[in-house]
């Protein structure tokens, strides 16, 4: 069973580092002074775990971007993407916002798009990989 827990980064850092650092890192090769920022210690954090192991993790920031989403390999196709963004998006929604967006890796923009997110903007390289910017607006 999959369970996702939200907190701030001083909670759930010890947790989401880890499988940030084996996705982003060591699978996607991003440098990692690329990987941290100060906009973790303003995020609210969730964590996706199996039992008591973090196979998942994403933030949402203040201005309501969803970001940093990593999940563990051998776990993406257990829909623990699926339940940590729908989790960081009803964090917005409860915080008030009217619209969340994000940065999708391209090859992963399929997954944004069957959870009701559009593109905007044009492609864009980050960290040596290509970007879209998607948008999803949320009901009241």
């Amino acid at each position: 069973m999959i369970t996702v827990r939200l907190g701030p980064w001083s909670q759930m850092q010890a947790d989401a580092a880890p499988v940030r650092r084996a996705v982003f890192v060591q699978e996607q090769g991003i440098d990692e002074a690329l990987e941290w920022d100060d906009a973790d210690a303003l995020s609210l954090h969730a964590v996706a775990y199996q039992g008591a192991q973090a196979i998942g993790t994403g933030r949402l920031l203040p201005d309501a971007r969803i970001g940093r989403m990593a999940v563990l390999l051998e776990f993406r196709r257990a829909k623990v993407g699926t339940q940590l963004l729908l989790a960081l998006i009803e964090a917005a929604a409860k915080q008030g916002q009217t619209r969340v967006e994000l940065s999708a890796q391209t090859y992963v923009k399929a997954f944004y798009e069957a959870h009701g997110f559009v593109a905007f903007g044009p492609i864009y390289d980050d960290a040596g990989i290509p970007h879209q910017s998607m948008a999803k607006p949320l009901q009241r």
